[in-house]
């Protein structure tokens, strides 16, 4: 019997991570293990983005509430692998209740993507990915500090710039290039 199929019968069929039955596809986790120990069976929209998890809504990674407490150890070492990469206070405490051997936890933070590598991703209140270019709305009253104005909420800011500035974006306000924190924009 293939690794799918095995994986196929393993998972009844689904996604191991989010449960959704579409475009299913194995996906190596332990690049030491190519065998059912190692693999897991991921979604298209998983296996897509397990290695860039903040390239989609953070929303489609809830899923792992559920799956980090999956029979199999490597769903959970991927699990832990892709809650880590979130870094968002949500997944921080879904990784506090959860529990790996030195052995799994050392094969999932092999396969952690850095920071560095994978660039800072911006995202508004709504957890949207910003990009260079987009519009968006100031959803509180800014107090502009040095320029002697308040940016007020329901704004529009277009075409922002992304800068080097963690947390925040470039846009012109009142005509005054100002850096915004992304925490209190929503994507046009």
């Amino acid at each position: 019997m293939s690794i799918e199929n095995e994986l196929k019968q393993r998972s009844n069929g689904v996604c191991e991570l989010c449960g959704s039955s579409d475009d299913l596809k194995v996906y190596q986790v332990n690049l030491n293990d190519d065998g059912l120990d190692g693999n897991v069976l991921l979604c298209g929209v998983c296996n897509a983005n397990v290695d860039s998890p903040k390239e989609i809504d953070e929303n489609h990674w809830r899923c792992l509430n559920d799956s980090m407490w999956s029979e199999h150890q490597i769903v959970q070492i991927l699990a832990y692998r892709t809650l880590k990469q979130l870094n968002e206070s949500w997944a921080n405490e879904l990784l506090d209740m959860m529990y790996l051997d030195d052995d799994a936890k050392a094969i999932a933070d092999a396969g952690i993507v850095s920071v560095e590598d994978a660039g800072d991703v911006k995202k508004d209140a709504n957890g949207n990915i910003l990009v260079e270019g987009d519009s968006v709305t100031i959803i509180k009253d800014l107090e502009v500090k040095g320029a002697g104005f308040t940016a007020k909420r329901g704004t529009v800011v277009k075409g922002i710039g992304l800068g080097n500035v963690a947390g925040h974006i470039e846009g012109k306000v009142n005509g005054v290039k100002i850096y915004l924190k992304t925490c209190f924009l929503k994507k046009v």
